[in-house]
């Protein structure tokens, strides 16, 4: 491990620092000023109440959603309808979904300055900051050994885990910028317009997965100071256990990657009109270049940039979005009134879609295996100095989290609120789910310029910070499981630089042409949600066979995890199957039309009709998606356990105690299993528990 620390370890206010601090301001004093000109144009707003009426439903189709005499505050782009009074024709949706489409140069000058302080960040620390860290190391060699020392192993230690010298607060805002991708961003909130606010509590497991995160899988990692999660496999188990999860890491990579940049692509054509494959090459290129020459400080401190434009935007709407609509009161009420305030069904079917089991049990093997064995999360846990410091990033984390996540199921009620009367999705104006919510901030945040830029730059900050998490992984992934092990020692520094910026080049670029693929293949969006489960779960399940259950050999393991992979493939393909075909959807909650002010097309709506029909299912692969990763982890567990029935128990004295949980470790000493057998310890340097 380098010993030298640099200019951010040591807390010394350095040009990115300077940068990061002016962004914020900027960012502060935007706001500011926003919400100066939203009290200026709803001031008016406060003398129009909305007023509610006694709900009625109509019975000629069963998707007519309770409708209320409501008036909100003209939008620009209603004040532009004809209004069915004047007799004059009424917009069609083609020509309302252009009319949105107006961002302007203010738009465009902000989403450009957030790639453009990106690029900056990266630069500095391929660059500046490395060069100024040659110089020091270069003062101390002296032409003696002590520097040479010091440079061995620092290229990849740099690139992947900052030296193991990073900051609390910036990693913890990279882990939450990383954690939520611009699918989530905007997925969370069409889920809460869509199905209600059942969801919303999944963020209570959050303090469960930490939890358990920190007394069992962290300290594990912690103490052995690994750069690939995958390294523990090998230690653990075989060589073979380590190519296999390794594998599964980047077959997931290589389907999310694309994805990932998609989904935003979406939202910048529907508020500009501009086509996806040309802005897709442009922002894949800038994030490739900081994540190339930047390393993981690099992509640190652009996801700092980026989770505060995030917060920023999501403030600014909720504000604007309430005021628009009368204010906090009318938000709920319309909400309540159309059964979006609802809670997880209690019911321990698994097909039902949200309920108590579904949401809190597996809700909690769901975000374990985001937090806890994910190997973006414990590269950054990875890249701090202390014990300590990884738990105040914990905790910082994951009110983080949750704070964003509380904003993105605010925004969905908003959503609902403004389209209550008059589902998009239903006429047609909002193409797909993804494309809801930035037609709400087009209609809500077109009125002030750069609004509908900041949005826009809050996605893609969204999709860049996983974009650049993912690339960065990449690199430590096939750098430490795939070739580290077949050069050995005689891999040279430059050969280990080359190779990490050669991977996330490669990877970085070929999701440019995978967007293509994405493009066409409609179903692989729906895919990549299941298959992220299907492969987590199963590598839960190993991860917690290993530090849990040190009876357990590799044998026993590989037949489990192979297993448990098999079945959850086959359960997440045939569920997506029954979910396209239609012999089998989860009912949504009720939408209606009848208050629309443009022209759509009527057969449209009725065809989607049976969406909201009640539907049940008895397969198994009609339960919920939260229960996915709870299936995968305890499908490898049970069918290794089983496996040791044929093959044997291991013996523990062959297992490394510094492989098990702490809370294993301490039952094997209460019961004197070191007398009778003494586990076989190999010296692992520890991390200290308090802070430098």
């Amino acid at each position: 491990m380098s010993t030298t620390a640099d200019p951010v370890a040591q807390g010394v206010n350095s040009p990115v620092v300077d940068v990061v601090a002016k962004t914020t301001t900027t960012v502060a004093n935007a706001i500011a000023k926003t919400v100066a000109v939203i009290s200026s144009t709803v001031s008016t707003s406060s003398t129009t109440g909305a007023t509610s009426t006694i709900p009625t439903s109509s019975s000629s189709t069963p998707t007519t959603s309770t409708t209320f005499a409501y008036t909100p505050t003209p939008s620009p782009i209603q004040s532009t309808s004809p209004s069915l009074e004047d007799g004059a024709e009424k917009l069609s949706v083609k020509d309302l979904s252009q009319a949105l489409q107006h961002f302007g140069i203010v738009d465009y000058l902000v989403f450009i300055a957030m790639l453009a302080v990106c690029a900056v960040i990266g630069f500095y620390f391929g660059f500046i900051e490395k060069k100024q860290k040659k110089q020091k190391l270069a003062g101390k060699d002296g032409g003696g050994a002590a520097g040479v020392e010091e440079r061995r192993g620092s290229e990849a230690l740099d690139y992947l885990v900052g030296g193991r010298q990073m900051k609390v607060f910036p990693v913890a805002l990279s882990l939450v910028a990383s954690f939520v991708s611009g699918i989530s961003l905007l997925g969370t909130s069409t889920e809460i317009y869509v199905y209600g606010t059942q969801y919303a509590f999944i963020l209570v497991t959050l303090a469960i997965s930490g939890a358990i995160s920190w007394y069992i899988f962290l300290p594990v990692f912690c103490n052995l100071q690994l750069t690939s999660t995958y390294e523990y496999f090998e230690r653990r188990f075989s060589r073979r256990m380590r190519l296999f999860g390794a594998s599964l890491f980047v077959l997931k990579a290589i389907v999310w990657l694309p994805i990932a940049v998609y989904v935003p692509a979406l939202t910048f054509n529907q508020v500009s009109g501009i086509g996806i494959h040309t802005i897709t090459p442009i922002v894949v290129i800038i994030c490739t270049f900081y994540t190339c020459v930047g390393g993981i400080k690099g992509v640190v401190y652009t996801d700092v940039v980026q989770s505060v434009i995030m917060y920023g935007s999501l403030i600014v709407i909720m504000i604007k979005g309430t005021l628009d609509l009368g204010g906090f009161g009318t938000v709920w009420r319309i909400n309540q009134e159309g059964g979006r305030l609802n809670t997880p069904e209690w019911s321990l079917d698994p097909t039902v879609r949200l309920s108590v089991l579904s949401v809190f049990v597996g809700g909690t093997f769901f975000k374990l295996q985001s937090t806890s064995i994910n190997q973006a999360t414990v590269q950054r846990f990875m890249s701090l100095p202390s014990l300590k410091a990884i738990k105040q990033t914990l905790f910082i984390f994951s009110i983080g989290l949750v704070l964003l996540y509380m904003g993105c199921v605010y925004v969905g009620l908003v959503c609902y609120a403004t389209y209550y009367d008059c589902d998009p999705m239903s006429t047609g104006l909002a193409g797909r789910r993804d494309q809801l919510v930035p037609l709400l901030v087009m209609r809500v945040l077109g009125v002030v310029p750069g609004l509908p830029g900041l949005f826009v730059s809050a996605v893609f900050s969204a999709a860049l910070s996983s974009l650049s998490t993912l690339l960065n992984s990449l690199a430590a992934v096939i750098l430490e499981d795939f070739v580290k092990p077949r050069m050995g020692k005689s891999m040279k520094e430059n050969h280990v630089a080359l190779t990490m910026r050669v991977v996330v080049v490669t990877f970085g670029i070929s999701s440019i042409f995978m967007v293509y693929v994405v493009e066409k293949l409609g179903m692989v969006l729906q895919l990549s949600a299941t298959l992220q489960s299907s492969l987590y779960g199963p590598m839960l399940g190993i991860f917690t066979v290993g530090m849990l259950m040190p009876w357990v050999g590799e044998k026993c393991v590989f037949i489990g995890s192979i297993a448990s992979f098999l079945t959850m493939a086959w359960i997440a393909v045939n569920a997506q199957i029954a979910n396209i075909t239609g012999s089998f959807r989860h009912t949504k909650l009720p939408v209606s039309v009848e208050k629309c002010d443009y022209d759509f097309d009527m057969n449209r709506y009725l065809n989607s009709t049976s969406e909201y029909e009640p539907h049940s299912g008895s397969s198994v692969y009609h339960m919920s998606f939260l229960l996915y990763a709870m299936l995968g982890a305890l499908l490898t567990i049970i069918t290794s356990n089983l496996a040791t029935f044929v093959y044997g128990r291991q013996d523990i004295k062959n297992v490394d105690e510094n492989l098990l949980a702490p809370v294993v470790q301490r039952y094997l000493r209460k019961n004197n299993y070191y007398e009778s057998v003494e586990l076989k310890k190999v010296e692992v340097p520890k991390l200290s528990e308090s802070s430098d």
